[in-house]
């Protein structure tokens, strides 16, 4: 029976020659990830399962990411739940403060996560990893704790639905602008509990950052995983840097989809999610006049590389708006430096932003950018739902990063043209 590349990958981790859609398997995990909200709740469970160590200390990840630097007394506490436990089962891959990365932005940078892995997360947003052509997705910190004892979960095989884009993308125009555009037209629960598997001309010319941004918000369309079968783009990405074996998996002919879309994105125009949903999705040139006071570029969907030197673009001999707060945050720590090294930091010091160490921070309403009652931000994160970034009076707008950096320059929601 012909399979989709989530079909296959679930099948050979579960021992099988073929799965279907709506079948119960074990899978066997590559990749156990917590963070420090989700981790401590795991780590408590698993003490009660009542195994001495973890199945594999080279496979279960702890990033501290989300409150780190810590805030505050609670926060430092969650932290240290992770750095003791770590150091009792001499964990690998725990990154500490000065190390770390938005985690979702670290595992891809450092090897960890390679093409026909099953990765698991306690964060909604693992499905990022499915850029790499591997089955990676979101659970809850017992399902994690379970799968640190025993290295497999039990799970429902999705159905896939295929999304083809063809076309050349227009300048300043992303992956960010294709996924959202995919999600405001299928709507937050347009893919709900499927595999969404991302195709075509338009995601062949995408590099790797623009595709790992398109499958972290495949959770906002409600999809189980997004996925991207590999190519060149992925081999060039992974050689050299994944630390195991991978291996490249593809649809079959005559795989089974529940459902086919297929856009043409030549004409495209940059993408922005009004409040409060992810599907409110309108053109730059259809959002009007709205003035923002903060804008924010960073976060697991685009504070990479490729993410900043787009802002710098924008940036470069610009001031910020008197009225705006500019927030920038790279996604890791190499990505700081290569920053630095290429003069982005000093660009955007220039313009009047604000740089942060890596951290997840305000696109939780964490902190470092919590919004009043009655502020608008534009950000390049992945949710605006009601209070996402603070007050529940708050507006949050999401974009690429050119159509940010242009917001903040212009001090209302704007399109890079603007500017340039």
């Amino acid at each position: 029976m012909p399979m989709t590349i989530t079909e296959k990958i679930l099948a050979a981790h579960a021992g099988l020659d073929q799965v279907e859609p709506g079948q119960l398997i074990n899978v066997r995990v590559d990749l156990a990830l917590g963070n420090d909200i989700t981790a401590p709740v795991a780590i408590k469970e698993f003490r009660r399962i009542g195994v001495p160590r973890v199945f594999d200390r080279e496979r279960v990840v702890l990033v501290p990411d989300h409150f780190v630097p810590n805030k505050d007394i609670k926060s430092a506490e969650q932290a240290k739940v992770l750095r003791e436990f770590a150091r009792e089962q001499q964990l690998t891959h725990y990154y500490e403060v000065g190390r770390m990365g938005i985690e979702h932005c670290l595992l891809p940078e450092q090897g960890l996560v390679g093409p026909g892995d099953v990765v698991i997360g306690a964060d909604s947003h693992t499905c990022t990893y499915g850029a790499l052509g591997a089955f990676s997705t979101g659970v809850g910190s017992t399902d994690l704790a379970a799968a640190m004892a025993l290295g497999e979960i039990w799970l429902k095989v999705p159905q896939s639905v295929k999304f083809v884009y063809y076309g050349e993308l227009p300048p300043w125009v992303g992956g960010k602008d294709l996924i959202l555009y995919t999600i405001g037209r299928i709507g937050v629960d347009g893919a709900l509990y499927q595999a969404m598997e991302f195709t075509g001309p338009a995601i062949e010319a995408l590099s790797m950052d623009g595709r790992l941004t398109m499958a972290n918000m495949a959770v906002e369309a409600g999809a189980k995983n997004g996925i991207v079968p590999p190519d060149e783009v992925t081999r060039r990405y992974v050689e050299g840097r994944a630390k195991r074996p991978y291996t490249f998996y593809q649809s079959d002919p005559g795989a089974r989809y529940a459902r086919v879309y297929e856009y043409d994105v030549s004409g495209l125009e940059p993408q922005v999610a009004c409040p409060h949903l992810p599907e409110n999705v309108r053109p730059v040139s259809q959002v009007g006049q709205v003035e923002i006071q903060q804008a924010v570029i960073g976060s697991c969907t685009n504070g990479r590389l490729e993410d900043l030197r787009l802002a710098a673009r924008v940036l470069r001999g610009k001031k910020v708006h008197p009225g705006v707060r500019l927030i920038i945050i790279p996604g890791t720590q190499e990505v700081y430096r290569a920053a630095l090294r290429e003069g982005l930091v000093e660009i955007f010091i220039d313009a009047g932003a604000a740089v942060s160490t890596p951290t997840c921070g305000p696109c939780l309403g964490g902190y470092m950018g919590i919004l009043a009652a009655g502020e608008r931000c534009i950000a390049t994160t992945n949710r605006n739902f009601v209070g996402r970034m603070g007050h529940p009076e708050s507006e949050v707008y999401l974009s690429n990063p050119a159509v940010a950096a242009a917001s903040a320059i212009l001090g209302r929601i704007a399109d890079p043209r603007e500017v340039q």
